[in-house]
């Protein structure tokens, strides 16, 4: 044995044998502080294993999670017109809108699918707050209205998952306007005798939550999410006092009658599951690890049915 063998060669090993390491394997958690690991993360539908603080999830990652097996078919929504104020700001719409897509790998801040839970047929839709802070424009408005026309069309429950900063500045009143366009949207759905559940999460504020975001049938909320108008800071300068501890969250409108419930996203299946086959007056579901939903599962579902027995219920 010599210097080469001892010292030349593991160093030239260690340096053609290097891997490179993922940077987001490990992800803080907000709530507490714990470093948690990436998979342990996932497999719990990205709730904190060890203080239960709900952090962000995707809206494809929440469908993944919501539907039988995984299995969803997206709804295709218009596309409305690319920046039709020509608003710049820092940086032109345009520019802002090609990096959220390049970000987080959506066309939009709302994704609208169809698909089955615990072989319950619904329409779902849900914001990404990663785009742009969820922001409500006008592709929000057509989704909203896409979802709703489908499910009349269908005969099915909606359920929507909010999670917004308000309207998008940069579409203007444009943007005011998805408010009473989305409103109409829910109407369509309660003239039909359809049940519309809203899931609020953290956060969902301004015009967002002024409209259809507590218009449902029936209102739940994620853990500790911030559901308000105008923030707890905002409201704090204006009127120059202290606000309660925990205003404007969940648990605190729970308790003064502006939600119905305030569930766990790891129990938020089960329940959405009764709660629809209960309003659209369909059998108990039956609880088990089901297979895919199959061409013949869909055929065999009578959606419009449910929907005629709702509405003279």
């Amino acid at each position: 044995m010599n210097w080469i063998t001892n010292y030349v060669r593991p160093r030239i090993n260690s340096i053609f044998s290097r891997r490179e390491v993922p940077e987001n394997l490990w992800s803080k958690c907000d709530g507490c502080g714990t470093m948690l690991f990436h998979r342990e993360i996932s497999d719990n539908l990205n709730v904190c294993t060890n203080c239960g603080h709900h952090m962000h999830i995707t809206p494809r990652d929440r469908f993944f999670a919501l539907f039988d097996g995984g299995v969803f078919s997206e709804v295709a929504v218009p596309e409305p017109t690319v920046d039709p104020l020509h608003f710049r700001d820092q940086k032109r719409y345009p520019d802002r809108l090609k990096a959220a897509q390049k970000a987080t790998g959506e066309r939009e801040a709302m994704l609208v699918a169809t698909g089955e839970i615990g072989r319950t047929p619904v329409v779902c839709a849900a914001q990404d707050f990663s785009f742009m802070a969820g922001s409500m424009g006008m592709y929000v408005g057509n989704a909203i209205v896409a979802a709703a026309e489908e499910a009349v069309r269908l005969g099915r429950p909606l359920i929507l998952f909010s999670a917004a900063g308000g309207a998008r500045m940069q579409e203007g009143i444009l943007s005011l306007m998805q408010m009473p366009r989305s409103t109409v949207a829910v109407q369509m759905l309660k003239e039909r005798g359809l049940p519309y559940i809203v899931v609020l999460t953290h956060p969902t504020t301004g015009g967002v939550t002024a409209s259809y975001a507590m218009l449902g049938d029936i209102q739940i909320s994620e853990p500790n999410a911030l559901i308000c108008f105008a923030g707890p800071r905002v409201i704090e300068q204006t009127i120059r006092e202290k606000l309660p501890e925990g205003f404007q969250r969940a648990e605190y409108l729970l308790e003064h009658g502006m939600l119905d419930r305030v569930t766990d996203r790891r129990k938020m299946r089960e329940e959405l599951i009764v709660m629809c086959r209960m309003l659209m007056k369909m059998a108990p579901p039956t609880w088990g690890d089901l297979p895919p939903p199959g061409p013949e599962d869909e055929a065999a579902s009578s959606p419009a049915a449910p929907a005629t027995d709702a509405k003279q219920g």
